[in-house]
């Protein structure tokens, strides 16, 4: 997950940073940090993350599929 896709994920969730946090169960400089690109959180951070936003019905989108680019999507 790239920080595009975690802040356009949360805006097709329409989620503030907080609440993926909350969602999550990490800090909010955590994902205030990942969205900027400043900081690479650890793998089982990023996990959580991801899980937290495909729980909530997000599906990513990577530059192998059919759509061409990186991206976020909500699940049909």
């Amino acid at each position: 997950m790239t920080p595009a896709q975690c802040r356009a994920a949360r805006a097709l969730l329409d989620w503030s940073q907080q609440q993926l946090a909350d969602t999550a169960g990490v800090g909010v400089v955590t994902v205030r940090q990942l969205e900027a690109g400043s900081s690479q959180p650890r793998r089982a951070t990023m996990d959580v993350l991801r899980r937290a936003l495909e729980s909530a019905g997000i599906q990513f989108i990577s530059q192998g599929d059919e759509a061409g680019g990186d991206g976020a999507a909500l699940k049909p």
